[in-house]
């Protein structure tokens, strides 16, 4: 599906939430005096600063309140980056704790004499300590797709948190009341279908994030007999997936996406599969980000078909390698990471016909610069055996710096205690896949009985499961 599809559907939807929102004004004989100019020059700030007060104010009752967090809202859609950083930073700053109220009770607390007056000292600073954007933060949840502006404000206000403090304190505030609002045991897992709303088939569509939905025929084949979609969907946001898997019912365990997502071939009988295979993952709300429903979902989506398909014995993923060609590259300039073997080294050079005394890293740099080497049969021979094991190394030794797998889906997978399967060479022939990862796709298998063992031995230790052929090709 083209960008300016997804772009027209986005922009779709901020029309219509600036629809709900100018229609309470209306409705309540409040009227907005005007939009903000976009980059919100210092006499508009002053106007915001104003509608921000207003919105704390518990004068007029709870219609009142809506229609002030309505006109702010409004007002915050109309602007343009920079007038969306200025609003946000104002709200940042003048709108966080009271630093002199909270210097008063620090010094109370300090000062108490007995337990009642600690305890009254302590109720004090816990009060002083919340900052007034919360409140007015709480102010939209009332208002239609209120929830919904928080999450993609949130999304705007992410990149700009990691350059300013403040709002990186207005970042944290937000996803902690973010991620109350969206505990999994608040969330529906609802089961995606070709006869599901438009409107959510076409934000399927627009939020798919690892394999690219081209045409409806293509989103038609992913939703077929054979095929499952699930979603986690939030109360206040009945119309918006958090999160959707993609799964195939096939015989045996995946090796290649292309196959998976072929329109011409025919489907077939999910009865007589015995494999689950989840080909995608997507993360709907940028917004969202680092609050976790990716591991609930694929255990909910495992026990509902287990219940429906009781054929079904192999759980397993088709994923993405995302972070292992940018490592290559850098192992391979520096002269590290991959090794030949007198065979494979031979071939190169017959296949390359390379100049004297040319390196390893080399040699495996020049054939992955050949145009389309993945069709050379004696080229992509050649080049698979390092490959796989450099992926490998990639997978079990390359660290975040917090731990754990450096590749982000290895990490996501391994955390919800799956095991590292089997490498798949050339297993997504995609452009994409070339650019991430020379083609390369793994599965990770979720076998039930080992879930939490290899979940603790992850999380305490940084242990990785991992099956021979992983373990024999990190090691070659």
């Amino acid at each position: 599906m083209s960008d300016a599809t997804t772009e027209g559907f986005l922009d779709r939807t901020l029309r219509n939430l600036r629809g709900a929102w100018e229609e309470i004004s209306v409705s309540t004989r409040h009227y907005w005096t005007g939009a903000p100019r976009p980059d919100l020059p210092t006499d508009d700030l002053e106007k915001i600063r104003g509608q921000m007060s207003d919105c704390l104010s518990d004068k007029g009752g709870e219609v009142t309140a809506r229609v002030r967090a309505a006109d702010l809202g409004r007002s915050y859609l109309s602007l343009n980056q920079t007038g969306r950083q200025r609003f946000l930073s104002l709200l940042a700053t003048e709108f966080a704790a009271d630093h002199a109220a909270v210097d008063v009770a620090i010094a109370k607390l300090r000062d108490a004499k007995d337990e009642a007056g600690r305890r009254q000292a302590e109720r004090t600073l816990r009060g002083v300590l919340v900052p007034r954007w919360r409140t007015l933060l709480r102010r939209f949840t009332a208002l239609p797709e209120g929830v919904k502006f928080l999450v993609d404000l949130r999304a705007e206000l992410m990149p700009l948190a990691r350059e300013t403090p403040e709002l990186g304190d207005l970042d944290a505030d937000l996803k902690e009341l973010l991620s109350a609002w969206f505990d999994v045991g608040l969330l529906e897992l609802k089961r995606i279908t070709w006869d599901s709303p438009a409107s959510l088939l076409e934000k399927l569509i627009a939020y798919e994030a690892v394999h690219a939905i081209r045409s409806w025929e293509d989103l038609k084949n992913r939703l077929d007999s054979d095929r499952r979609c699930f979603a986690f969907i939030h109360p206040n946001m009945p119309d918006e997936p958090l999160i959707f898997v993609e799964v195939a019912l096939v015989t045996g365990m995946s090796d290649n996406v292309q196959t998976l997502l072929d329109e011409e071939a025919p489907a077939s009988d999910p009865k007589t599969a015995d494999a689950a295979i989840f080909y995608s993952i997507s993360n709907a709300q940028k917004g969202l980000a680092g609050i976790s429903f990716g591991n609930f979902l694929i255990k909910r989506v495992v026990d509902l078909l287990r219940t429906e398909l009781p054929n079904l014995r192999t759980f397993a993923t088709l994923s993405p390698i995302p972070g292992y060609r940018r490592w290559l590259t850098g192992q391979l300039e520096a002269g590290e990471g991959v090794s030949l073997t007198s065979s494979e080294r031979k071939a190169l050079v017959q296949a390359l016909e390379p100049g004297k005394d040319v390196t390893e890293a080399e040699l495996i740099r020049t054939g992955l610069d050949v145009d389309g080497w993945w069709d050379d049969a004696v080229l992509s021979e050649a080049l698979k055996g390092p490959l796989m094991r450099g992926a490998a190394r990639y997978l079990t030794t390359e660290k975040r710096r917090s731990g754990g797998a450096g590749d982000p889906v290895a990490h996501f997978h391994l955390s919800n205690g799956a095991r590292m399967e089997r490498l798949n060479w050339l297993g997504d022939r995609s452009a994409n896949g070339f650019r991430q990862s020379t083609g390369m796709m793994i599965n990770y298998l979720y076998r039930l009985a080992d879930i939490d063992d290899n979940h603790e031995a992850y999380t305490d230790d940084g242990r990785i499961a991992q099956s021979s052929q992983i373990r024999g090709l990190a090691k070659g």
